[in-house]
């Protein structure tokens, strides 16, 4: 094993992956690369030898959840590299974000099960280091990907667990790829083809299609206990009647709107009748208790990534829906959506 901290690599174990920025439309014109934003765990891996170790976005170690990567990468024909990729899980041929957060579990004889079960992947799409143990964070991407492409060139295409990501420069092609948004893909992402890799910078932007939805408020989380309203929690009735929680907008800061319509609402029984908000992380091992509210208020919203009748990703609020009662916001404005961009 290499010591803490070190990769024998040129690229620290401690490296930040470059992040994406949000945009409401896709770059156009000479110089880009577009690739799809896939749906699932961002991950760094390094090989150097016979060692391997997969770093997550905040530099947390993923090996011990996805031993069959850990083989996998270190199968692959090329001794030295660091890629940076996502690992995915499919199920019935799209990713599935469900069976990723399962295998977030504490029981090594569990992961084990899983992994036989539905074995996850790797999708490169860049490359950090090259064979020689020597850093390419410098380059520009159009270097990195042609050498992305031909380390892939002496990996097994017939290879379902380490594989690398499409990218293109044709507009016209991602433009196509925005027809697979909600069957498996986040987004699009696209990239300058000229820029260096940026560890920890928001040095790309992607492209996200949002889905609105009308949801009651009936719940809050307050930045610290009986302060300002940080989150609020948002349901849909069920056609048993039951509210189910289904995700939360942040208020980041003091709102006089929010304050003046939420605040007197605040009190009673915790009004999800059906799934609830709470638990613990499986990250983090902390818990947030909600705060009941009483759900009278309607909230029009909207979400970027919509799975499992739950938006996984913050949502957004849009406006206030006085003229719409409660009862109104029911699940199928989410059921039958696997994924909303």
């Amino acid at each position: 094993m290499v010591a803490a901290g070190r990769s024998g690599l040129g690229v620290p174990l401690a490296l930040e992956p470059m992040e994406a920025e949000n945009v409401d439309q896709l770059p156009d014109g000479e110089g880009w690369q577009y690739e799809p934003k896939w749906d699932g765990f961002r991950c760094v891996a390094f090989r150097n030898g016979t060692d391997v170790q997969l770093q997550s976005r905040n530099q947390k170690p993923l090996g011990r959840y996805f031993p069959e990567l850990v083989a996998a990468i270190g199968e692959v024909p090329a001794r030295r590299f660091v890629l940076d990729g996502e690992i995915l899980i499919f199920s019935d041929g799209e990713p599935a974000f469900e069976p990723l957060q399962l295998r977030l579990h504490p029981a090594a004889a569990r992961i084990r099960k899983l992994a036989a079960e539905q074995p996850a992947t790797f999708m490169a799409f860049d490359l950090l280091a090259s064979r020689d143990g020597k850093s390419l964070l410098s380059k520009p991407l159009r270097d990195r990907r042609r050498r992305l492409e031909a380390f892939f060139d002496g990996v097994d295409p017939h290879l379902t667990t380490v594989m690398l990501s499409p990218a293109t420069q044709d507009r016209d092609l991602a433009d196509r790829w925005l027809d697979e948004i909600g069957r498996g893909l986040d987004g699009i992402v696209a990239k300058r083809l000229d820029d260096p890799y940026r560890p920890g910078r928001r040095a790309v932007v992607k492209f996200k299609v949002w889905k609105t939805i009308d949801c009651v408020v009936a719940g809050v989380y307050y930045r610290k206990p009986g302060t300002a309203i940080d989150s609020l929690l948002l349901g849909l009735y069920d056609t048993d009647g039951l509210l189910n929680y289904v995700g939360r907008v942040r208020v980041g800061r003091t709102d006089p709107e929010i304050e003046r319509r939420i605040r007197p609402l605040i009190g009673g029984a915790l009004a999800f009748s059906g799934r609830a908000p709470g638990g613990q992380s499986r990250w983090s091992g902390r818990e947030r208790d909600p705060v009941p509210v009483q759900p009278r208020q309607v909230a029009e919203v909207s979400a970027d990534h919509i799975t499992g009748e739950h938006m996984r990703h913050g949502a957004r609020l849009e406006r206030w829906r006085d003229d719409k009662p409660p009862k109104r916001c029911t699940m199928d404005q989410i059921r039958g959506t696997v994924s909303e961009g």
